[in-house]
């Protein structure tokens, strides 16, 4: 089987940590973003893994090459030279998709998290016997997405509502899709979208399924669904394989830290926290609600709550940073800083308090 992961673009609401890397390969829990969806592709029998980018793909494809072998599977980018939609990519990626098995394959979006219960998706496409079946999730506030309609007890598609002024249903598209290679008969190489133009078309010739997505769903496309999506992978985490969570007198809730990472006496860590590897938390420290990326210092007695600390940044003793802070690559916090919600370019030092959210370039 084969699969398409939609790379996209530069990234921008994840800024400033897509200034250092294109955001797959952004860390999240403690590994690539791209990762989880490459592992779990390889799980249901995936060999090969297409990336349609339009920005870094040698970037993407080196950094890749160690998974390749690692994972033992065959990953390849397929390259817009302008951005294409999420149609026209399919179209575009053609050739490295057909192989004349006639076997279905993936199409996901690459900032969606998820348990990906991808088995069960490939029985449901194999019931119902339709060209395209999509994930939906459920929504509290549905009016905020397109919308899916569809019977409840088959699956059957219906309809898409864009951001319904009035309640239509709860369900929304997820981003991970299972195809029949007659779908690239219905799009034309030009920027395009599958959710407005292609889905449409194959729902009004009943050709469309959707299978509600167990567990959690989470776009983290942006810091403030990216801490809550790490809130909530953990939280899965713990139900799935909670060996993998990290304990101790010192830890409250679910807590992620790589081994390779040291944390000094009387911290207090938690709940929803991620430590990547490398890292070095120093005595007295308080974390909860964040993540620390790879070789990143925390110092004595600093507190860093509902904020995301970039690789090899520094966060001085007793600062305090908290309410959405983001700090980029290498960006060192003065000693008794504070910054409430201030989002920090990569490579600057922060000596003075940032009261109030804003950009510091």
């Amino acid at each position: 089987m084969k699969a398409l992961i939609l790379v996209g673009g530069f990234g921008t609401r994840l800024r400033p940590l897509t200034l250092s890397f294109p955001k797959p390969l952004v860390d999240f829990a403690n590994k690539p973003m791209i990762l989880h969806q490459i592992e779990a592709l390889k799980a249901v029998g995936v060999d090969e893994v297409v990336l349609a980018i339009n920005y870094q793909p040698e970037v993407m494809l080196n950094f890749l090459k160690d998974f390749e072998a690692k994972l033992e599977i065959k990953i390849t980018c397929s390259q817009e030279t302008e951005p294409m939609g999420t149609a026209g990519p399919l179209a575009l990626a053609r050739d490295k998709l057909i192989d004349g098995s006639g076997e279905p394959f993936f199409v996901l979006n690459s900032d969606v998290i998820s348990e990906y219960p991808l088995r069960e998706m490939i029985e449901f496409h194999k019931a119902h016997g339709g060209e395209a079946s999509i994930m939906v999730t459920k929504v509290d506030e549905p009016s905020k997405y397109g919308v899916v309609v569809m019977e409840e007890t088959t699956g059957k598609v219906e309809k898409f509502v864009e951001k319904p002024k009035l309640y239509v249903g709860n369900k929304i598209n997820a981003g991970i899709y299972l195809l029949n290679p007659s779908v690239l008969d219905k799009i034309e190489l030009r920027p395009t979208s599958i959710e407005k133009e292609t889905f449409p078309k194959i729902a009004a010739a009943q050709g469309l399924y959707a299978m509600v997505l167990p567990g959690f769903w989470m776009d983290i496309g942006q810091p403030k669904d990216y801490i809550t999506g790490l809130r909530l992978y953990l939280d899965s985490l713990r139900k799935k394989s909670p060996a993998k969570l990290t304990t101790g007198a010192h830890i409250v809730g679910n807590v992620l830290v790589d081994e390779t990472a040291k944390i000094g006496e009387g911290c207090l860590i938690g709940p929803d926290v991620a430590i990547g590897p490398g890292c070095v938390v120093e005595s007295g420290v308080r974390l909860s609600r964040c993540t620390v990326m790879r070789g990143a210092r925390i110092k004595k007695h600093a507190c860093v709550s509902s904020s995301i600390i970039g690789w090899h940044s520094t966060v001085g003793q007793w600062a305090r940073i908290e309410n959405m802070t983001i700090l980029g690559e290498d960006v060192h916090v003065g000693d008794e800083i504070y910054t409430n919600g201030g989002v920090v370019l990569p490579h600057k030092e922060i000596k003075s308090n940032i009261l109030k959210p804003e950009i510091v370039m």
